[in-house]
């Protein structure tokens, strides 16, 4: 059975890059990294209104059925589609290439220690913690660059919701961490450590 680590945090906390930091260090060919991000619910079928009021900080914005059947697959050897979420087209697409099996599955994504369903398949839970003034900045960054998104609907969205979110499921969810990560893949004696438990669990 596969070893799965969850790595969780508030947005712009580091998790994505400690995701990377692990799977170099323990070997991208031993890992299959899924994003908690690629499982939000499709949304191309709802009206304008209806994807307007999506609140992608709140769990019940993902699909966590599906995702928790494919992490069950994935541990038992069975590849499963690769999924990936179009932020403009409020879609979710499958990729072509499957996601296979690997002896290490790094899951990763805002609430991926809130869902009880979630934690149980867990080997090894980690809460990536970062100060709110460094992980505003990281999102506001990534959304001007990557998404195309405006100032004021970044502000909007981070006061109106994403906030409110985090101080209500986010942040509590670390009381379920093995280990609690400051300053993200800076971190490295964590990683390191990290690594080292893993590669035990290996053998």
């Amino acid at each position: 059975m596969a070893i799965v680590v969850g790595i969780a945090g508030g947005t712009g906390s580091g998790k994505t890059s400690f995701a990377t930091g692990l799977a170099e260090r323990i070997g991208p060919d031993r890992c299959a990294t899924i994003a908690q991000d690629s499982y939000y619910k499709d949304g191309r079928e709802l009206s304008a209104e209806a994807r307007a009021a999506i609140n992608y900080d709140h769990p019940d914005a993902f699909d966590t059925p599906l995702l928790v059947q494919d992490l069950m697959d994935l541990k038992a050897g069975r590849p499963v589609p690769c999924l990936a979420y179009d932020h403009a087209s409020y879609s979710r697409r499958v990729l072509p290439d499957a996601l296979l099996p690997r002896p290490v599955i790094l899951l990763e994504g805002i609430l991926a220690l809130a869902e009880p369903e979630l934690r149980r398949l867990m080997d090894i839970k980690l809460f990536i913690d970062a100060d709110a003034d460094v992980r505003i900045l990281r999102r506001l960054r990534r959304d001007l660059k990557e998404r195309g998104r405006s100032f004021e609907s970044v502000e909007r969205q981070y006061l109106d919701s994403v906030r409110l979110m985090h101080l209500e499921f986010v942040e509590p969810s670390k009381r379920y961490a093995d280990i609690i990560v400051p300053h993200g893949a800076e971190n490295r004696v964590a990683l390191e450590a990290v690594v080292a438990r893993v590669l035990t669990l290996l053998g």
